[in-house]
């Protein structure tokens, strides 16, 4: 039996006040109706949008839906009527379905296990521990996200990717730019541009002259020049972008949550469960769309064929059928399964990096610094805005007892 349909008409531009870290209330309130909604996009398309968690884990698990750029004619938040979509970038596989996901893919996890991942941990403490050292030989008074949360994923990406360190401010602008949802389109593609030029560069360096890196060990495989750009800008600007969002909000949010805070400080041993349950409750990945290859049955309603899907990732981290009391932050939480990382082909490749970057970063900061503060109200603390693809704070004045 179909359940009663709900028609979700507008997509928010912002969150609510004094909110930062919950969905926006359109976004809950769709979420109320039902798990899955009608969704008119701007150019008339009627798609559909999903906001609980069953189905949204069941569309990420489902090839019916798929992943590829060309195929994806309707956006939620612009009229794309009567744009032509081009296929994504060589290398560029997260907008691509199998085999060519796979193909992309698959060189790369075995570089991404937990145990390499866990290896890297002295690394990630030397890093953290020297940016900390910065901090407070600077004195009290900095932005959490320039001095912090930006520098330290941002190191280890290009340690990585065998990027020179000294490189680093020449792509993070531009990440930052084609990725922030604030810049209009022509700075938007030539932040993008710049990008792409850069990292065929740095591809050729690596040809010419192969160092100790990632990039340079896929070098032996048959990927094109141009295929490696592509791979490179995907783990580049996942690696640096997201960890970095992670960190600036996810301080935010533990400042905001003293109790909580303090149960981390005392208890270091709670930094795993605090580090998945900041991914769960932050969800800072917020959606995604999908389109139907076929028609599929989802949730009592029939999805046809070319339709579009808008997956709300922080709604189905925040479901009441799923988690209990969703909305509290609870760094002692068990129920884990959270979205934060995606699921199916396509969930995070660089997860455990990202997690072994959030438990040394968060354990390190909060012992460095017991009387850490927001240094403004937490009103004035600026956000990314709903356009960006990851959402966070754009920067975050923190100080504390000298």
């Amino acid at each position: 039996m179909s359940e009663s349909l709900h028609t979700f008409t507008t997509m928010p531009a912002e969150r609510q006040p004094g909110c930062p870290f919950d969905p926006p209330k359109e976004l809950l309130e769709a979420r109320e109706h039902g798990p899955i909604s009608r969704f008119p996009f701007p150019d008339g398309h009627q798609g559909w949008l999903v906001t609980g968690y069953d189905l949204l884990r069941a569309v990420l698990a489902d090839q019916r839906f798929s992943s590829r750029k060309e195929l994806m004619r309707h956006h939620w938040a612009m009229d794309l009527a009567g744009m032509e979509i081009p296929p994504p970038p060589p290398g560029e596989f997260l907008l691509m379905d199998e085999p060519q996901h796979g193909r992309y893919r698959k060189p790369l996890v075995g570089k991404f296990t937990v145990r390499r991942m866990r290896q890297l941990t002295e690394r990630v403490e030397q890093v953290t521990a020297e940016h900390l050292d910065a901090m407070e030989k600077a004195g009290p008074g900095t932005d959490l996200v320039t001095a912090f949360a930006k520098p330290i994923p941002a190191v280890i990406i290009c340690e990585l990717l065998g990027v020179p360190y000294g490189d680093r401010g020449r792509f993070q602008d531009n990440i930052d730019k084609f990725l922030s949802g604030e810049v209009g389109d022509e700075e938007l593609i030539a932040a993008y541009l710049a990008t792409q030029t850069y990292l065929a560069e740095l591809v050729a360096a690596k040809r010419a002259n192969p160092t100790d890196d990632l990039l340079s060990d896929l070098l032996d495989s048959d990927f094109t020049d141009e295929e490696l750009k592509g791979i490179a800008l995907i783990l580049l600007s996942a690696g640096f972008d997201t960890t970095a969002n992670m960190l600036g909000l996810g301080t935010f949010a533990l400042l905001q949550n003293p109790a909580q805070l303090a149960a981390l400080r005392n208890d270091p041993a709670l930094i795993d469960t605090a580090v998945e349950e900041l991914m769960r409750y932050l969800g800072i990945a917020k959606g995604f769309q999908r389109v139907a290859l076929e028609d599929v049955e989802l949730g009592g309603h029939t999805i046809k064929a070319g339709s579009m899907v808008v997956l709300s990732y922080n709604t189905a981290n925040r479901d009441p059928e799923r988690f209990t009391d969703p909305h509290l932050l609870d760094l002692r939480r068990q129920e884990g399964g959270h979205l934060g990382f995606s699921h199916g082909i396509h969930q995070c490749l660089g997860q455990q990096l990202a997690r072994v970057e959030m438990r040394v970063a968060f354990s390190a900061l909060v012992k460095r610094f017991p009387t850490l503060r927001l240094a403004v109200p937490a009103e004035e603390v600026a956000l990314r805005p709903e356009t960006a693809d990851i959402y966070g704070v754009k920067s975050l004045p923190v100080t504390w007892d000298a």
